[in-house]
């Protein structure tokens, strides 16, 4: 009694847990639901719900082209972004040679736009001068005249050659003029565009400084990793504050350490580099010690919002070239419901043909792949509602066409794992013991298929973009909850009927039946007595045990009927 007690303990725990996780899931959904901006349904792509179009124009100066592997490029560039930003399922489109065209499902926020159109061209650029951000200019007069031209008479020579980017050389009596005149607001398009060979005049992000800075001594393009994080003390413990972590190449690393080595010895405000970021200073901290390592960070009045952005921003690189918004508009649905519920009546018409095929094969047996269908889709439902509220996941038509064909893949481990228990059986075996030993022959072809299946998933969705990334992802998903349903709820209910005396016996109705296995039945280790049949009916079911060999058994058999030749000839 205590040995068949042992997997209904097991079978009991593992049916624990399946109540634990689908409750936890239902809660989270909820809690979402009732306080987090959550929905119970699932967030649709851009294909079947619409979404917001942007139109980005490359901005040219007069004779200048632009290539399409430039395009190609800033397409590759704002599809990172918006992906790291959570948005699935956008479109990323080049128009007319010179228009890259973004279509997000949904409205987008002012977020997504920003970093969508920034062109997150990053420079390191020592700092030469830094003052109020005050725009007005003192004239011969003395009067003070707002937003002045400096003559043409004003010397924009330097005084002498500069030896290195920190030489204040840099600044001539022109440079200072257009320092003290510069509008930190109207003038920021210039200073996107400044070349990086030249001093540059800039402000703080949000205007509280002003700074004439030297050439570029390290560019954004150097960058080869950028992480949002908290920032820590020396012994571990974190500030509070969000800082962007940076990683430079071995190019990089080396102009970087130049330069901090150069700048730590100097005086206030001459020790300080700015990091400026399309035009703007994010920052621009004091070099404090030589940095040669290649790892550096960006501190400043961070949130963890801006931070990511940030982060994601640098880590993906500049565009090519720079882009204005021609256009913005809401867009209407490609498919709309009608494709939808299309979808949703062939998935309901594989499902009723999975249904009507185990009801067909295994009887009784097959509620068991029923049942077990039923809790994966409300699992499946579940977490992918989850997801599109925590990580922004969109259901497109691929991503249903993905559940559809999950329907398939999920069936075939029950019928794997079944027709192992009728293996047993035919040898011989009690269901109870049929029940343990085919699991164990059965999960591990199941692991190696759904371990494939989910491979390709992981690659398809790697290396694919758009509408197949939601086939990939809904595919992936289903996989790994297939192989949690057969090992917490398929594996358990069949170690719970084995227990009961209608399956036990092998009822007819059972998909058990020992008659039809073509095999003698043995129960509490007594074989039971052949029950008499018709010819027609003993035929089929030799014929089917037959099919139902292995290759060991063939082999075997066909030894054993050469041997028994062979005792004839020489009788």
């Amino acid at each position: 009694m205590a040995s068949r007690s042992t997997p209904v303990r097991k079978a009991t725990r593992s049916l624990s847990w399946l109540g634990i996780l689908t409750f936890a899931l239902l809660a989270i959904l909820t809690g979402g639901v009732l306080w987090g901006g959550a929905s119970f349904a699932p967030k649709l792509a851009l294909d079947l719900e619409g979404g917001t179009q942007i139109i980005l124009e490359a901005q040219l100066d007069s004779g200048e082209q632009v290539s399409q592997e430039q395009l190609n490029q800033a397409v590759s560039i704002i599809r990172q972004r918006v992906d790291a930003s959570g948005v699935s399922e956008a479109e990323v489109t080049t128009e007319g040679g010179r228009n890259i065209v973004v279509a997000i499902p949904g409205v987008a926020d002012e977020e997504t736009r920003n970093r969508i159109e920034a062109t997150a061209k990053l420079d390191f650029r020592p700092v030469l001068f830094a003052g109020e951000p005050a725009n007005t200019f003192v004239g011969e007069d003395g009067q003070s005249t707002p937003y002045p031209t400096p003559a043409a008479t004003v010397p924009n020579t330097p005084t002498a050659v500069p030896t290195d980017p920190s030489d204040t050389s840099w600044i001539t009596p022109r440079l200072q003029a257009e320092f003290q005149a510069y509008d930190c607001k109207a003038d920021h398009d210039a200073a996107v565009k400044a070349p990086a060979d030249e001093p540059l005049i800039a402000c703080e992000a949000d205007g509280s400084a002003k700074y004439i800075l030297g050439p570029v001594e390290v560019e954004g393009k150097d960058i080869s990793d950028a992480t949002a994080g908290m920032k820590t003390t020396s012994t571990g413990a974190t500030t509070g504050e969000w800082v962007v972590n940076l990683e430079f190449d071995k190019k990089g690393t080396a102009a970087f350490a130049e330069t901090t080595k150069r700048l730590t010895p100097l005086d206030a405000p001459r020790n300080q580099f700015a990091v400026v970021l399309d035009g703007e200073v994010i920052t621009a901290p004091r070099s404090m010690a030589v940095i040669t390592d290649g790892n550096s960070q960006i501190s400043g009045s961070f949130t963890e919002e801006s931070a990511k952005t940030l982060a994601n921003q640098l880590k993906y690189g500049a565009l090519p070239i720079s882009f204005g918004v021609q256009s913005s508009d809401q867009i209407s649905a490609t498919l709309g419901s009608a494709q939808l519920t299309i979808g949703f009546i062939t998935g309901l018409i594989g499902l009723l043909l999975v249904v009507v095929y185990t009801l067909f094969q295994y009887r009784l047996l097959g509620f068991v792949t029923i049942f077990s269908l039923a809790i994966a889709g409300i699992l499946t439902y579940l977490v992918i509602a989850i997801l599109s509220w925590r990580e922004g996941y969109r259901l497109s038509l691929a991503g249903i066409a993905g559940l559809i064909v999950a329907i398939g893949f999920t069936a075939d481990s029950f019928i794997v794992y079944f027709e192992r228990i009728r293996d047993e059986l035919r040898d011989g075996r009690g269901l109870e013991s049929a029940v343990e030993a085919g699991w164990k022959r059965a999960k591990r072809t199941i692991y190696s298929a759904k371990g494939i299946n989910l491979l390709a998933a992981v690659v398809l969705y790697v290396l694919a973009v758009g509408n197949v990334r939601g086939f990939a992802f809904t595919l992936g998903v289903t996989t790994i909850l297939d192989v949690l349903i057969v090992v917490i709820f398929t594996h358990p209910m069949l170690q719970l009927l084995a227990q009961t005396r209608f399956f036990s016996s092998g009822h007819p109705l059972s998909g058990l039946d020992p008659n039809a296995l073509g095999a003698v039945y043995r129960g509490r280790a007594q074989f039971r007595t052949p029950v008499a049949a018709k010819r027609s009916k003993i035929a089929s079911s030799s014929r089917e045990a037959q099919k139902r060999q292995t290759i060991a058994e063939r082999k075997h058999e066909l030894a054993a009927t050469g041997s028994s030749k062979n005792e004839e000839k020489d009788s």
